[in-house]
């Protein structure tokens, strides 16, 4: 098996869908700095952008978490 096909295996494990979420609520931290950053100046655009980069946060989470409930249900059909 090479290297490639392991990477992209990884990608669809369990282990890989945790990095995922992890990756992305890291990013988190960014956008609670952005909006602070945003009401302290008052900029009402950067504020919006900020809510909606953390709705695309959230949203990537909920996908990634129903992924894993999918692998999980997936391990307990096959086992």
């Amino acid at each position: 098996m090479s290297a490639l096909t392991k990477a992209k295996g990884f990608k669809k494990s369990k282990a890989g869908t945790y990095l995922s979420i992890g990756t992305t609520a890291f990013g988190a931290i960014s956008v609670v700095k952005q909006a602070k950053k945003a009401r302290t100046e008052n900029d009402t655009l950067k504020l919006i952008d900020a809510v909606v980069s953390a709705a695309a946060i959230a949203t990537g989470v909920a996908i990634l978490l129903r992924e894993l409930k999918r692998i999980g249900d997936d391990d307990v059909l096959l086992g």
